[in-house]
């Protein structure tokens, strides 16, 4: 009894001292925007001495910072639904209706992760030009989607194949087509596996800058990793309003994986029920 104790103390304290590891450099950058820039040098750990909005009201004045987030948004937002469509829809095909290319199929998508597709930006960059979507939104959510499949195939495929095939049968007794199978049955079950395909694409978008630098040229079309950098100059960079800007654009992120995890938990323990 005592050992289990003592185990149980262990655990919690190595929890504890990740969850400070994971959360300061959150509060740290959050602190920091509420400096100014000679606290931040001064005394970059320490809390500021006049708690100060200044860096945020900066921010939206100096920087389109509304138009950089609904860009961002609707370039992630848009990104994510068509992976977890398309990624659902070829996962089900692959892990339930085996065919003599079916193994190809599947490693056809897997190729996807190993080729790192940033040596092809120069042919990509011209089918862009060649298809007039440059400049545009489309061109960074094609990429997107593109890149994001072959790691949400790979993760919803190992998860279909771990339903029950019971479970459509039964549903074609009903009278249930394919379609209604997958949207009925299994989505619902599949929530877990889709929240960590929907966390991970969110995060990959929404955090890229490679892309938008590349691609998206107009100030008004540009997201928030590449409009910050408006924020650096040659000679000097606001710091404060750089935290501040930071702060802001990973608050999504936050809300978007507290209600993902949520999900998580949901969906397992309506799966087990069911």
């Amino acid at each position: 009894m005592k050992h289990s104790i003592g185990v149980r103390i262990v655990q919690y304290v190595i929890a504890f001292l990740c969850a400070v590891i994971s959360l300061y450099p959150i509060c740290l950058m959050l602190l920091s925007s509420l400096k100014t820039n000679i606290e931040i040098f001064k005394n970059p750990l320490a809390l500021p001495d006049v708690w100060s909005l200044a860096a945020y009201r900066k921010l939206l004045d100096q920087v389109h910072y509304f138009d950089y987030f609904w860009n961002s948004a609707a370039v992630s937002i848009i990104s994510v639904a068509l992976i977890l469509v398309f990624g659902a829809l070829a996962s089900f095909y692959i892990a339930r209706f085996p065919f003599k290319w079916n193994g190809a199929l599947f490693f056809y998508f897997l190729l996807g992760m190993m080729i790192p597709i940033k040596l092809g930006i120069v042919p990509l960059f011209m089918l862009m030009k060649n298809l007039q979507l440059l400049n545009t939104q489309m061109s960074l959510i094609l990429v997107y989607t593109a890149i994001g499949l072959p790691l949400s195939v790979l993760i919803l495929t190992g998860f279909f194949r771990t339903l029950p095939k019971e479970l459509e049968e039964a549903g074609r007794i009903d009278g249930c087509s394919n379609m209604n199978i997958l949207l009925r049955i299994i989505v619902p079950l599949m929530r877990p596996a889709l929240g960590t395909v929907m966390i991970m694409n969110f995060i990959t978008v929404w955090n890229d800058f490679f892309f938008p630098l590349i691609f998206i040229q107009e100030e008004a079309k540009k997201t928030i990793p590449v409009g910050m950098l408006t924020l650096f100059s040659e000679y000097s960079t606001d710091w404060s309003v750089l935290f501040a800007g930071l702060t802001l654009s990973s608050l999504p992120m936050i809300v978007l994986f507290a209600v993902a995890s949520k999900q998580f938990m949901e969906g397992m323990t309506a799966g087990a029920v069911k």
